[in-house]
């Protein structure tokens, strides 16, 4: 991927503070929950904290292909990926804050808390400059005019 789409995707997904992880279940389903993004420099990974012996976790283990949805307002990521299981007593302090502390008060030196780290291969991401107000008005006016509707910028990139 170029650098100017690494920055787009990085901009994208610069402070958004959920996103849905989508895992491989043991018997082969998709399923999907909310978790908080760990913000860190995008460099084409995304951090999550989990619980070790919770399903996130598992379903990595078993499966690595994920795929994590971020978005808000007029804008959206559907990044494609590797997971890994990384327990680094380093990492965690460093990526450690108020809020995960919320989730697990434990505290980061507890083996039942690790990290996921997703290795993006790729992204698809839409965006819709000017947001929820300009998306709504680009529907009306091509409800309006009977055109397709001017849905802003899709690209799909490899990272």
């Amino acid at each position: 991927m170029s650098d100017e789409q690494t920055r787009k995707v990085a901009e994208l997904i610069s402070g958004e503070r959920f996103a849905f992880l989508t895992t491989i279940t043991i018997d082969g389903k998709l399923t999907s929950r909310p978790m908080t993004l760990q913000q860190v420099e995008f460099d084409g990974d995304l951090w999550f904290f989990a619980e070790r012996d919770g399903n996130p976790a598992k379903h990595v283990a078993a499966s690595p292909q994920v795929n994590v949805g971020v978005g808000s307002g007029g804008s959206w990521v559907s990044l494609t990926g590797d997971a890994v299981v990384v327990d680094d007593p380093a990492k965690k302090r460093e990526l450690w804050n108020s809020a995960v502390e919320a989730w697990f008060p434990q505290g980061p030196d507890d083996d039942s808390v690790v990290l996921i780290k997703v290795e993006g291969e790729s992204a698809e991401y839409w965006d819709a400059p000017g947001g929820r107000l300009a998306t709504a008005f680009s529907f009306a006016k091509a409800k309006l005019t009977g055109q397709r509707i001017e849905s802003g910028e899709n690209e799909k990139v490899d990272l």
